[in-house]
């Protein structure tokens, strides 16, 4: 192997580096690791193409202008497509991060699959245009957020209460970032400090937030699949799953069929064409919205205060529109 060949294997050797090392290293570790004189880590730094910075002593890669290679087929690139256009009718705000990934996809498939390119990038302009919500504050928690569980440093963060009654401070750990189709909303799920306990946090409802120097580790255990799996939409529990039974009319019970609702799901064709329907929910409250939306082709069987939940609705209903 000529010179320029090593130089070139170390410049992707330093980046892998940089990359696995969230934390930062020092020129000495790096030259350590490669068995080369910190001298020759010192000029290849000037000459890397990827974004390195220096802080206190250690390099970083700024993972936030840092571009990532990626190679696509054309039914994944349109997966990626799906998402953006899922994304798209659930979230209310601007996001110019989702409309230039989607402009780039856009761009990659132009040669390709033109009459599909021209859609992808127009899909792009719903998240820059009028027609959602300008909000940089948000819009900086959630870069905020990313880039602290890219890096795995702790926040301290200030969130609002769900009723606007007070605003509390955390030091927080983002083990995940999840988004909700109920109520258009993103999450961050993680532990708080210093008691240790699992925590969601609304990105919306993130007043103030400041990443932190200290680093922590997510638990080699810990699987967002499993922690929803009973979850209706973003709410978990260490309790036992509740039991919901729902009554669905004959008029609904193919739109019901065709798609599955929950992973626990049971369903049960009636001789009358109804459905039974059954599934194991954390925490069954959040589930109204979408009992409410099938109106009167659902009836709740179980439980009883999911059953009373949606009897008081139905009360205040009737004296809404029969003064």
């Amino acid at each position: 192997m000529n010179r320029i060949e090593n130089k070139t294997a170390r410049l992707s050797q330093i980046e892998a580096l940089l990359l696995d090392h969230p934390e930062g290293l020092s020129q000495a570790e790096i030259s350590r690791r490669l068995g080369v004189h910190r001298s020759t880590i010192l000029r290849n730094l000037v000459d890397i193409t990827a974004p390195v910075y220096e802080d206190q002593g250690r390099i970083f890669i700024d993972r936030e202008a840092y571009l990532i290679n990626l190679r696509l087929n054309l039914h994944e690139a349109l997966s990626i497509h799906l998402a953006g256009r899922f994304m798209s009718s659930c979230m209310d705000r601007r996001n110019p991060h989702v409309a230039s990934a989607l402009r780039k996809l856009g761009i990659a498939l132009e040669s390709l699959a033109p009459s599909i390119s021209i859609f992808i990038r127009n899909s792009a302009n719903t998240f820059d245009d009028g027609s959602k919500r300008q909000d940089p504050h948000y819009l900086q928690v959630l870069e905020k957020i990313t880039l602290a569980w890219a890096e795995k440093r702790k926040v301290q963060l200030w969130y609002r209460s769900a009723d606007e009654s007070n605003v509390k401070e955390y030091q927080f750990c983002p083990y995940f970032i999840e988004v909700s189709a109920v109520g258009q909303a993103i999450y961050s799920i993680g532990l708080i400090k210093p008691n240790d306990q699992m925590r969601t946090f609304k990105i919306d409802r993130i007043e103030r937030i400041e990443i932190l120097k200290d680093v922590y580790s997510v638990p080699e255990d810990f699987d967002p699949e499993q922690l929803f799996k009973q979850a209706w939409g973003i709410w978990f529990t260490e309790q036992e799953p509740v039991a919901v039974r729902l009554r669905f009319s004959a008029q609904v019970a193919r739109r019901v069929l065709e798609t599955r609702w929950h992973p626990t799901e049971q369903v049960t064709e009636q001789s009358d064409g109804s459905l039974l329907w059954s599934a194991a929910i954390a925490e069954p409250l959040e589930m109204v919205p979408w009992i409410r939306g099938w109106g009167a082709d659902v009836e709740v069987l179980q439980p009883q205060e999911l059953r009373k939940q949606i009897q008081e609705e139905v009360g205040k209903m009737y004296q809404l529109y029969h003064p």
